[in-house]
């Protein structure tokens, strides 16, 4: 058949979308499927389901991470690869992550009801844990198979609760016996949303980024001395909460005094013991640091180190800082990347090529492979919410030139 004219089909990934959202739905239309729980358990039984209906051939390995493999001709040859996860925030959004594994699902489908057998198997794949949100960090089980990360340390991690990732990973059944290690793959796309406003605001459908921003991850914990609010002067406390709040104002302070492409968040935030009637002893807050420029980044943090410190010690708080995660930027694969542009472009999309500021498993990908990611916009920039939204003919042409470009890398000696 004509491969060129070959197209997903858009209402049945749609239908695919919404089933997967009713899992772990929310009432305000998001979804809540955090990693290892039994909603990712559900989400991950029906995606086996699906795949194994089109002849797929399913592994799981040691971090839960499943693989889907669509034969090629050639079997022996490196195949194929694309995907993205199932788990998800808190009431977060039924588009971010899942979108890059239904669509790749849709890709097999198309090939498989036409009959279509490309030279390279095409592989299926979803990362468990990207979110990092249950067991911090993000994009673990990507990291452990690219052989950036430990195994073991992936397994101790742990939720507010105290649960090991590795435990709950095996309560769900999808501690699989498959090693958790990189093999030859030959192309990696992975398909998702903007999570940001440029591609609405530029009214263009198809992002071609150029790469993925470095990620530093901190978490620090303050340390003070709990007593009744009533009695107690405010002469000489050592509140806790009101140093982070301090240190929290130069972190949001941070971009603007180091210039240059640069963002610094504190997303979470846990105050001890939480009462409103005891002088907080204790307050543990995260720091997320990205920019184009790993040593921007580093050189922020040094900045930002004194700042706290010194804070720290004029409120009689002993603070413990501890560097949780970095992960280095990502310039994608040139080839791939101007193949995601040109297909987008040949598909009669609107298409533009910028940078991703979000976190991706294609981040780790990019390390051990040649990798590209496909962006498709989010209504009003939104993500990691629930009104997170994209237009389902948006999702159709992502899928489409997930299509293309997979089946061009797959055809390839």
């Amino acid at each position: 058949m004509d491969l060129d004219s070959l197209r997903i089909n858009g209402a049945r990934l749609q239908h695919t979308l919404e089933e997967m959202a009713k899992i772990g739905a929310t009432p305000a239309g998001g979804v809540q499927r955090l990693a290892c729980s039994d909603e990712d358990k559900r989400a991950r039984d029906l995606l086996v389901s699906w795949l194994r209906e089109i002849d797929c051939e399913v592994t799981i390995d040691t971090m839960g991470n499943i693989f889907g493999r669509y034969a090629g001709t050639d079997p022996s040859l490196p195949p194929v690869m694309s995907g993205s996860h199932v788990d998800s925030q808190p009431k977060g959004g039924r588009f971010d992550g899942i979108l890059g594994v239904m669509g790749p699902l849709e890709v097999l489908r198309t090939l498989h009801e036409n009959g279509v057998r490309p030279k390279r198997s095409v592989v299926l794949v979803d990362w468990t844990n990207e979110e990092g949100s249950r067991f911090a960090p993000a994009m673990v089980a990507s990291g452990v198979w690219a052989g950036k990360l430990d195994l073991q340390w992936a397994y101790d991690r742990t939720d507010i609760h105290g649960k090991k990732q590795g435990d709950e990973l095996e309560r769900i059944g999808y501690k699989g016996s498959a090693p958790c290690e990189a093999f030859p793959v030959h192309a990696y796309y992975e398909l998702h949303i903007e999570q940001g406003p440029m591609l609405e605001a530029k009214g263009m459908i198809i992002g071609a980024p150029k790469g993925v921003l470095c990620l530093h991850w901190y978490d620090i914990h303050l340390e003070g001395t709990a007593n009744q609010v009533g009695p107690t002067p405010m002469e000489g406390r050592n509140d806790a909460l009101v140093a982070a709040a301090e240190m929290i104002i130069k972190v949001d302070q941070l971009p603007a005094a180091m210039g240059g492409n640069m963002v610094a968040t504190v997303g979470e935030i846990h105050n001890y013991p939480n009462s409103r009637n005891i002088i907080p002893d204790g307050v543990h807050f995260t720091i997320d640091i990205r920019s184009w420029d790993d040593d921007h980044a580093l050189a922020a943090f040094d900045k930002l180190r004194p700042q706290m410190l010194e804070i720290a010690q004029r409120h009689g708080t002993p603070i413990r800082i501890e560097e949780t995660w970095k992960v280095v930027k990502a310039p994608f694969d040139q080839d791939l990347f101007e193949r995601v542009y040109a297909t987008g472009v040949k598909l009669g999309y609107p298409t533009m090529k910028w940078v991703s500021g979000a976190g991706h498993d294609a981040s780790y990908m990019n390390q051990v492979m040649p990798s590209a990611m496909i962006f498709v916009p989010s209504i009003g920039g939104r993500s990691h919410v629930e009104v997170e939204e994209t237009r389902w003919e948006d999702c159709e042409a992502g899928a489409n030139v997930l299509l293309h470009c997979l089946l061009e890398n797959a055809n390839e000696i």
